[in-house]
């Protein structure tokens, strides 16, 4: 197959969106297929956010990427891009002649996705990782009257694909309470098993990295909406029973200063690690020196840094918020409430007390990532793909 995939969000910026969709094209250019993106043109100050040269990824023989032009657009990670639609696209799009178009996202990059399917005559998958509300903090409209006009145009967007998927049930279960009709499924997004897996020689790994033994550990970007605060509040209640306790963080964002600031004030700077942005190489590692995982994020439609950490063998605590209970289970992991570092700071002393539950989770973690490996993903992917390219041919011959 040939397939074109649209999307917002790609690399240089940091994205479990831009992560799965590169994931997804290499185990499917492997399978066979020929993949185009079509994403935005980034420029040098967001590939420098995260240390990366400015230069085009390369992902192989079988997948091409298509910069489109693109203006700035606030986000979280200080890296987001607005596509401006322009009719290169259509025409590039014509020349790959895909069999099926798969758009990620509905704002430029899906827009130009949807005239480029229903131009060329081809099927249109639509997957949805975005949690509305959360996304409209980052919209210059504001106002419960916004918010309704952009729920509407989300679900007006996705009702003109052919098929609807997103990452969790949250999502589509979000979707037809604002009106969506569309056959939907749910399909997670494809995870590196075999970056992220359990390491031998953990000390080793602490002393690389001058972890205590005591450590929790959260990556992603460093914004409002994923509530690290939560977890820093959380650290003096810990160091009360475990004096070494301490937190690493990956990534970076908007909210960096902020935490740091609050780390500082809560008098505990020295115990939390700031580490910056990590490749995945590194990052797995310092995932193998730390014993639990915290995530604390009210926004996440399925949270790529939380299933990267179960896949290293990590004990996850997590909040009962959006589509967090849905991947952690009594058999990997441990939900609190929202918003209460209290709670959080329990469960964390809960695990750091007894080794052999947090083996025990953490050994039922890493089973349950090895649901969601990239290969697997990439067959369901497939029958997908082959389902919509079937059916709309069938519809084109009535």
């Amino acid at each position: 197959m040939k397939i074109a995939i649209f999307s917002d969000n790609f690399y240089p910026e940091i994205s479990g969106i831009s992560d799965s969709i590169i994931s997804l094209a290499k185990e499917l250019a492997g399978r066979g297929h020929q993949i185009r993106f079509y994403v935005p043109r980034y420029v040098r100050k967001n590939y420098a956010k995260t240390g990366l040269p400015p230069q085009e990824i390369d992902l192989g023989r079988d997948i091409s990427i298509v910069r489109l032009f693109s203006v700035p657009y606030p986000t979280g990670t200080g890296q987001g891009r607005a596509i401006i639609p322009h009719p290169f696209v259509y025409s590039n799009a014509k020349k790959f002649n895909p069999d099926i178009i798969h758009t990620q996202l509905f704002f430029g990059a899906g827009l130009e996705a949807l005239w480029c399917a229903r131009v060329l005559k081809k099927p249109l998958i639509g997957t949805n990782h975005t949690a509305i509300k959360e996304f409209m903090k980052y919209s210059p409209l504001k106002g419960e009257w916004a918010e309704n006009k952009i729920l509407r145009y989300v679900n007006w967007y996705y009702g003109k694909c052919d098929l609807i998927t997103a990452p969790s049930r949250s999502v589509i279960d979000e979707m037809k309470f604002y009106g969506l009709e569309k056959e939907s499924h749910v399909i997670s997004n494809p995870l590196d098993i075999q970056t992220f897996s359990p390491l031998p020689n953990k000390n080793w790994l602490r002393k690389k990295f001058g972890f205590s033994g005591c450590t929790v550990v959260h990556a992603g970007r460093f914004s409002p909406e994923r509530k690290i605060e939560v977890i820093i509040k959380a650290m003096p209640l810990v160091k009360k029973e475990f004096s070494k306790a301490e937190l690493a963080v990956a990534g970076h964002g908007s909210a960096e200063n902020d935490l740091k600031s609050l780390a500082a004030k809560l008098g505990i700077s020295a115990s939390v690690k700031f580490m910056g942005f990590l490749g995945k190489p590194v990052l797995a590692e310092v995932y193998n020196a730390s014993e639990i995982f915290a995530i604390t994020s009210t926004s996440d439609t399925q949270s790529m840094v939380m299933m990267q950490a179960m896949a290293s063998g990590l004990p996850v605590i997590g909040v009962k918020a959006r589509a967090l209970p849905e991947y952690i289970r009594k058999n990997n992991g441990i939900l609190v409430e929202s918003d209460n570092p209290e709670a959080l700071a329990q469960k964390i002393i809960f695990l750091f007390k007894n080794p052999e539950a947090r083996k025990k989770l953490g050994a039922g973690a890493r089973k349950f990532a090895l649901n969601f490996g990239s290969e697997s993903i990439a067959k369901e992917w497939e029958k997908i793909y082959e389902k919509a390219i079937r059916e709309y041919n069938n519809h084109r011959r009535k």
